[in-house]
């Protein structure tokens, strides 16, 4: 199972967007700094997962959600469809 994510940091006020097998080791690799993009941005906080079977999947969602602009993401993290229950 493939998860597409994405991750907040309060302190940078800025979301980032991924896909991973385990989002919560990701996102402990994102808080850890071993993340370029990332480091130094933290502490990020998972506010959205998705599921998908395939990797191939999970990629074509990333890019469609990385393509959005913030309001459309802010919109998507608080929808039905986000697999993470907050």
């Amino acid at each position: 199972m493939y998860y597409t994510y994405i991750i907040y940091s309060v302190k940078s006020d800025i979301y980032y967007k991924g896909i991973s097998e385990d989002p919560i080791r990701r996102l402990l690799d994102h808080n850890s700094d071993k993340s370029r993009f990332t480091a130094g941005k933290g502490p990020w906080v998972l506010v959205y997962t998705k599921p998908f079977e395939t990797r191939k999947q999970a990629l074509i969602e990333e890019r469609r959600i990385k393509s959005l602009n913030r309001r459309s993401v802010e919109l998507m993290i608080k929808e039905s469809g986000n697999d993470l229950k907050l």
